[in-house]
């Protein structure tokens, strides 16, 4: 799990999403971001953030903690 150092606004947001495999999401009664590699079902208050282009396998064997770098891709 991680956590972004100052809250995001959910003003406008999306009441919820049923995230995709590959989704980046910011999940508001937490204050976390995920970063789904299986499915999962709806859930309120998730908010899509955008999605992983590539590499999003690599994750579902991963153990333990471990860093990421996210970068934004114009």
């Amino acid at each position: 799990m991680s956590y972004p150092s100052n809250k995001l606004s959910t003003e406008e947001a999306p009441a919820g999403t049923d995230p995709a495999i590959g989704d980046f999401t910011y999940y508001a009664p937490w204050g976390n971001l995920a970063i789904f590699y299986k499915d999962f079902g709806y859930s309120n208050r998730l908010i899509k953030l955008g999605e992983i282009e590539s590499g999003i396998e690599k994750l579902e064997n991963l153990n333990g903690d471990f860093t990421m770098i996210i970068e934004r891709i114009d």
